[in-house]
């Protein structure tokens, strides 16, 4: 490899530790729900609206960010972000009211939310003909935020004697030393990332507008979904995002309840699902060398059929159940990196980043939309029925992917 291409990967790597964290911390929220409740005397309704509000914000996030990047560039929007969650990261050191702490986790909503959809737009500036590996490398560095995070809940809570001689400094609970890590690390990265990421840009990776150009306008962007196929791609994502959210909400109850499993395995099951981040890698760097429809059908059809399977074969027991889990989790993983090149190559340049925040902010409503819906529907009929609304929504997912990649 040669040194022009060690320098490129600098962008990718900086840009990739800033989504882990994010991911990181919104992944740490959960386990930290009993001691939360613990510290402050609240109830699970109203830590569960304070996490809320940490995803309401980072949803709706998706397309200021986005078209804040069209007028200014990728690279301050990052940065930005990134030192708004580490200010919000570190606002956990101090002992306040819940209510204060609860503002705390709508900065840190705010600062994580303004990441991805502007960094899909750096990224494949950055790396034009290697856009689906980058995307599939940034992806999986996400996702391992997520694995990390429970981790290091509990190596915080029931802290060795090391680290508990530096948390004892802290004022109130030992887990508020893993939001003031995390708070200096994102910090010192928008740092880095605004110092360094610049001069390693080629060209005009990260133009905004020219001083002659005028910026972007809210009906350059509603017009985008004149285009029909841009319109039909996006109800593949919106389709494709119910499915997996409502998925990954209630399948460790699904598993128990109607497949009969105990629930230390459907929990291992459970895992299954996001062990195989890795494929993202791979799916990435396929579709940029097939190209990404061909890879997106393929990902979609073997996770439709998957949770078919799971609907269809609700007894088949925890070997058949466990490969069809693989099997949901290598399509869904897969789909995501190919989707975001798709998006973004889709997309005129000019009103790239914010067309992705539109597009992401409907696909993210869909997947908070999800579990309602399933657990409505469970509640009325079970979950197999519910389930089967799932599988449905994912095979129409494929199907028109299969429907665009036929009338190219």
């Amino acid at each position: 490899m040669d040194l022009r291409r060690l320098v490129d990967y600098d962008v990718l790597v900086l840009t990739s530790l800033i989504w882990f964290l994010g991911k990181f911390v919104r992944y740490a929220f959960p386990p930290l729900f009993e001691p939360l409740q613990a510290s402050y005397g609240v109830s699970n309704a109203v830590v569960g609206a304070a996490f809320s509000g940490f995803m309401a914000v980072y949803a709706l996030m998706q397309f200021p960010s986005g078209a804040i990047a069209d007028r200014i560039g990728a690279v301050r929007v990052i940065a930005a972000g990134a030192a708004v969650a580490g200010v919000g990261s570190l606002a956990f050191l101090f002992d306040t009211p819940f209510a204060v702490l609860a503002g705390a986790m709508l900065v840190l909503g705010a600062g994580t939310g303004a990441h991805k959809t502007v960094a899909v737009r750096l990224l494949s500036r950055v790396y034009p003909v290697r856009t689906g590996r980058a995307l599939g490398a940034h992806d999986t560095f996400g996702a391992l935020g997520g694995v990390a995070a429970p981790a290091a809940v509990v190596l915080f809570v029931s802290a060795p004697p090391a680290l508990d001689a530096f948390l004892s400094r802290l004022p109130g609970a030992d887990w508020r030393g893993l939001f003031v890590v995390t708070g200096v690390v994102a910090l010192a990265s928008a740092v880095a990332f605004l110092v360094r990421v610049p001069s390693r840009l080629p060209g005009d990776a990260d133009r905004g507008p020219q001083r002659d150009e005028p910026g972007p306008s809210a009906r350059d962007y509603l017009a985008l979904f004149e285009d029909r196929r841009l319109a039909a791609f996006v109800l593949v994502t919106v389709a494709f995002s119910f499915a997996y959210n409502g998925t990954v909400a209630f399948l460790p109850l699904y598993l128990s309840l109607e497949a009969g499993l105990t629930t230390a395995t459907a929990s291992l099951l459970y895992s299954a699902l996001f062990a195989v981040t890795f494929v993202q890698l791979v799916s990435g760097d396929l579709s940029d060398r097939l190209g990404r429809f061909p890879v997106m059908v393929a990902a979609l059809g073997v996770a439709a059929a998957a949770l078919i399977g799971i609907v269809a074969v609700a007894g088949g027991g925890p070997i058949v159940l466990g490969v069809l889990v693989v099997a949901l989790g290598l399509g869904s993983h897969g789909f995501r990196p190919v989707r975001g090149a798709y998006l973004i190559e889709a997309l005129p340049e000019r009103l790239a980043g914010g067309g992705l925040g539109v597009v992401r902010t409907l696909l993210m409503g869909a997947g908070a939309l999800a579990p309602v819906v399933v657990g409505g529907v469970a509640d009325v009929a079970g979950f197999r029925p519910a389930f089967g609304l799932l599988a449905g929504s994912l095979a129409l997912a494929a199907l028109v992917a299969a429907g665009l990649w036929l009338t190219e």
